[in-house]
């Protein structure tokens, strides 16, 4: 039960990690539950139907999960606020209603047969993101998504591949989520289309808002605490709902740049020294 929690939680993080990636180039998406499908079924497709070992066929998963998202990113990410906000819920909309119409993997009546994914394959999976991301956070490459985040206009004009730049983090956080799915569908068996409905989306962006959005460990401690939160107030019965939401009113209320604001620790930290 609890190597259950820990799993969920785990994906949940790297969900989360996949949203924090696209905001670091200034964008926000909503799309994550249909990268996590396309995940899900691109690798279940090659391990059931073909045979393929989990790991070739989670990271070809990745891969064709990014280049849609290449695909589909470039005409989205040209809108901004609200627009883009119902660009990404429509993309994961979609891509439900496509596979539940697609019989090859079961439609509506789900689809099974998945195996192989169990608890250290997704902290492997944290590890090797984890480890990505913060040496991304350490390179060049941060700096450059820090411009476009802030200014896209001065981004540009100091000759900086804006849309290049928002693609590219788009890809890489369909990628992590198709990785997350690919896992999730290998752990539980089996799938239905409901699973990566419009609410998984918005529940990880809340994840991240919740756990703080300046920072690679805000995504981690915002995913595994509102994880693992319920499951520890199920004592509390018909109360755990009620509960559960104060507790996410209480922390947007008094906590709203998150659980963890570790990059604005540190940069006080640095201005206390000079």
């Amino acid at each position: 039960m609890i190597a259950d929690h820990l799993f969920f939680a785990g994906i949940n993080v790297l969900l989360a990690w996949s949203v924090y990636t696209v905001l670091l180039t200034g964008s926000l998406s909503f799309a994550q539950g249909a990268f996590m499908a396309i995940g899900c079924y691109g690798a279940g497709i090659l391990t059931v139907k073909f045979g393929w070992p989990l790991l070739p066929a989670t990271l070809l998963a990745a891969l064709v999960s990014a280049a849609i998202a290449a695909v589909l990113g470039y005409p989205a990410l040209r809108q901004r606020g609200i627009y883009l906000i119902l660009v990404t819920l429509g993309i994961t909309f979609c891509v439900r209603v496509v596979i539940e119409n697609v019989k090859y993997v079961g439609g509506v009546s789900g689809f099974g047969g998945m195996v192989g994914a169990d608890l250290s394959g997704v902290l492997v999976a944290m590890a090797i993101v984890g480890a990505i991301l913060f040496f991304l956070s350490h390179s060049p490459i941060q700096r450059i998504c820090d411009a476009v985040r802030e200014d896209d206009r001065v981004a540009a004009s100091l000759g900086i591949n804006v849309t290049a730049v928002r693609l590219m983090g788009f890809s890489a956080g369909a990628a992590i989520a198709a990785v997350a799915g690919s896992l999730f569908g290998h752990y539980m068996n089996f799938v239905r289309p409901e699973s990566f409905d419009v609410l998984l989306s918005v529940y990880v962006v809340l994840y991240v808002v919740l756990g703080g959005v300046n920072n690679l460990w805000g995504p981690l401690i915002g995913a595994s605490v509102m994880t693992l939160l319920p499951e520890y107030l199920r004592v509390l019965a018909d109360w755990r709902p009620s509960v559960f939401g104060l507790a996410i009113l209480v922390i947007l209320l008094f906590r709203p740049q998150g659980l963890l604001a570790f990059r604005t620790l540190t940069t006080r930290f640095k201005s206390a020294r000079s």
